[in-house]
């Protein structure tokens, strides 16, 4: 079990974040987008959209996999009302719940869709004995998650100023895929690298905590960051400044689908 994140913080910082949510997703949505097209069946009776957010992806997947039900699940109750209120989609299940304590019943579901949801489990082969668990025998399940190259700008630049850790660490491929094989049979598991290109530093700092996604790890420092070091960290991220001007962030994204049984 790590302590890396702390659940009701995670809960919070995306509650807080679901209105500012969707202006600022542009990675997410690529993101899911590609996952999406890894979806190659057409039909499924009951599929599980697990972290669901505002719900972005819900009536995509309403309108490929045509569900009996479609079960929008995530930690963050304010998301969850959030997509509520301004996701219109028929035969939907709003369900606020954990996903390594998923509140399903067992072989309940034929498809779990998750983007960018799972990098914030504390306990893989909880996750991944759950999915097993509520799936069907044969039910798939895609996801996509972040790796531990995940903003390694940020990460080295803050590194030259303090010890704090001021940067969320995402598991290995390794890790990731043993947690994975434990419960689930494997059809494909990749990585890729996105990489987004501000002005200023205040562009990226301000999309991570627009989508919620700033610093909630348990290592964190508490209170206020003085402005020198402010400063420091400023003049350390200036490193990264490519030939023409722009700032890079880059997220390393490992993409998933296995099968039950």
């Amino acid at each position: 079990m790590s302590t890396q994140f702390l659940k009701p913080q995670i809960a919070e910082s995306f509650s807080r974040a679901a209105v500012s949510y969707d202006s600022v997703a542009q990675l997410q949505r690529r993101i899911g987008h590609n996952l999406l097209s890894d979806l190659t069946q057409s039909s499924a009776e009951v599929v599980l959209d697990l972290g669901c957010g505002t719900g972005y992806f819900s009536p995509l997947l309403t309108e490929q996999l045509k569900p009996q039900q479609l079960i929008c699940c995530d930690l963050a109750l304010g998301m969850l009302e959030y997509a509520r209120q301004t996701r219109v989609t028929p035969n939907t299940l709003w369900l606020c719940g954990d996903a390594e304590r998923l509140p399903l019943a067992d072989n309940s579901v034929d498809l779990i869709f998750s983007s960018l949801a799972i990098q914030w489990c504390e306990d893989l082969p909880a996750l991944f004995s759950e999915v097993s668990r509520v799936l069907k025998p044969g039910g798939r399940f895609l996801f996509s998650t972040l790796g531990p190259d995940t903003l390694y700008e940020l990460r080295e630049a803050w590194s030259a100023v303090d010890r704090y850790q001021h940067v969320n660490r995402f598991v290995s491929f390794s890790s990731l895929q043993a947690g994975a094989d434990q419960y689930l049979r494997k059809v494909a598991l990749k990585t890729a690298q996105e990489v987004l290109l501000y002005d200023q530093l205040r562009g990226l700092t301000t999309e991570l905590k627009g989508i919620g996604a700033h610093n909630i790890s348990a290592g964190r420092q508490n209170g206020l960051t003085g402005k020198a070091r402010i400063n420091a960290f400023k003049l350390a991220y200036e490193a990264f400044r490519r030939p023409d001007g722009k700032l890079p962030a880059t997220y390393q994204v490992f993409y998933g689908e296995y099968i039950n049984g």
